[in-house]
């Protein structure tokens, strides 16, 4: 018998295409038909982050994830976590918002009083005798259910029945954050903000590190790093020799002021526990020479961080040794909107949805790891505040006082498209050409295995995505 293949459809146009990897079109930040595509082409068919597992740690605990005008119920059952579109199935009415917990009600429509359990079956129907039997069969009472993946201590959810598995998305991302305990974090504090900018335009700023030196001055005046890589005069690929001749010493003091500023400006990135460790290494006997030094005093901090961590009953993993069979970069993406940034055995994560063409949910976790026999409150989504509130963490706050004023230059005469380094912020490119991936609608075993090539961390160059 002869196999016919089927010819894929063709491929549609996408206005402001990026046709020069290093030139993005400034209008993708503010076009409302380019915006309406990506709300039509690409955020049905994506994995999202909709919930943390702690948000719902018991049986009929749930909560609502919204993405435009999408609203989905994750309720941990007693077989699992499961999601529901968010509608009754009488008349569309939208069943609950926020959080709860429905073990002993279940979910009760506000309008004509229909009911729902935590897996989904509808368990009272008013007046039963009123409707045709064709409209009563079990199967089309029941929720309907939304593709839900587990990962990282996180509930990723899909409208798309037909996508490629989460983890074929995510590819080796997936191993190299497992090997350091991702999924046993738990969040210490979260924020929200709504930001005056396009969603797009919000995540890119934490894709490259080559802002550091004028956003963040604090973290760059104490990183010989920033300076090695990008040189003192804005990337000249030159680094100062001032800074480049400390002594060993000055560079573990050094090393240890950068990770305290850091963890005030960001928390998560450096936990308070880990900068407590390393002040007590300031005065460790290390090498004359630089390179010794770093091995020495980073050695031994990622054994301290270990077994000290172990000895209170929290499941770190081998600090130095992951570092070295999963490196991992300070920033790690995950398509369309989800970002973990490690270091040593906490990290720092962010969230983004969009709101209008130019406005969007900008939200911050710090996620660390604690006892797991360690009692935990719930963690309930904040309010948000305004993104220029003075009370957001130091580095955030220099990032929001940024991101208006450009949201606003994208709007100047003259100014057509954005110009990228090919060498460090190639993720940018990456992940807008993906996305126009999806508007053309270019297969899906094609979009997952670019998904894996732009979830590559950040300071990546522009790579070939596979179309």
């Amino acid at each position: 018998m002869r196999v016919v293949k089927t010819a894929a459809p063709p491929l549609r146009d996408v206005p402001l295409q990026v046709t020069n990897p290093e030139r993005i079109p400034a209008r993708r930040y503010y076009d409302e038909e380019f915006y309406k595509l990506e709300c039509e082409r690409v955020w049905p068919h994506v994995w999202q982050m909709a919930c943390r597992l702690e948000e719902i740690p018991q049986v009929g605990d749930w909560i609502e994830y919204k993405i435009l005008d999408k609203s989905v119920l994750v309720v941990r059952t007693k077989t699992g976590i499961k999601a529901f579109h968010n509608a009754c199935r009488h008349r569309g009415m939208r069943l609950a918002s926020g959080h709860g917990n429905c073990k002993t009600q279940g979910f009760i429509c506000s309008f004509h009083g229909w009911r729902f359990n935590m897996d989904g079956e509808n368990t009272f129907l008013f007046g039963r005798h009123l409707f045709s039997e064709k409209n009563l069969e079990k199967a089309e009472l029941a929720l309907a259910p939304c593709r839900v993946a587990l990962w990282g201590g996180s509930a990723f959810i899909n409208f798309d029945d037909n996508a490629p598995p989460l983890r074929e998305c995510l590819g080796t991302l997936a191993d190299r954050l497992e090997a350091h305990n991702v999924d046993k974090l738990k969040v210490e504090w979260w924020r929200s903000a709504v930001l005056p900018v396009n969603w797009k335009l919000a995540m890119e700023a934490f894709m490259e590190g080559y802002h550091v030196m004028r956003t963040h001055p604090q973290l760059q005046a104490l990183s010989t790093p920033q300076l090695m890589l990008y040189g003192p005069d804005q990337g000249s690929g030159s680094p100062t020799p001032a800074r480049t001749n400390i002594t060993s010493r000055e560079f573990v003091d050094l090393s240890i002021r950068y990770m305290e500023r850091l963890s005030d400006g960001m928390a998560g990135m450096v936990h308070g526990s880990e900068v407590a460790i390393a002040k007590t290494l300031r005065d460790m006997e290390v090498p004359d020479d630089l390179d010794g030094a770093a091995m020495a005093f980073y050695g031994r901090l990622g054994a301290e961080i270990t077994a000290q961590g172990r000895a209170r009953g929290v499941p770190v993993p081998d600090v130095n040794q992951v570092a070295v069979s999963h490196p991992v970069k300070a920033v790690e993406f995950l398509f369309p909107h989800y970002f973990l940034l490690p270091m040593f055995s906490a990290m720092s994560s962010y969230r983004i949805r969009p709101l209008s063409p130019e406005t969007c949910l900008f939200e911050i976790w710090s996620l660390a790891l604690f006892p797991e026999n360690e009692e935990r409150e719930r963690p309930v989504a904040p309010v948000p505040m305004p993104h220029d509130d003075p009370s957001f963490p130091e580095i955030p706050r220099q990032d929001y006082s940024n991101l208006p004023a450009q949201q606003l230059g994208l709007h100047a005469g003259g100014f057509e498209y954005m110009r990228l380094s090919k060498n460090v912020e190639g993720m940018i490119s990456n992940y807008q050409r993906l996305l126009d991936g999806y508007i053309a609608g270019v297969e899906p075993s094609k979009l997952a295995k670019a998904t894996q090539i732009v979830c590559s961390g950040f300071d990546s160059p522009i790579f070939d995505i596979g179309f």
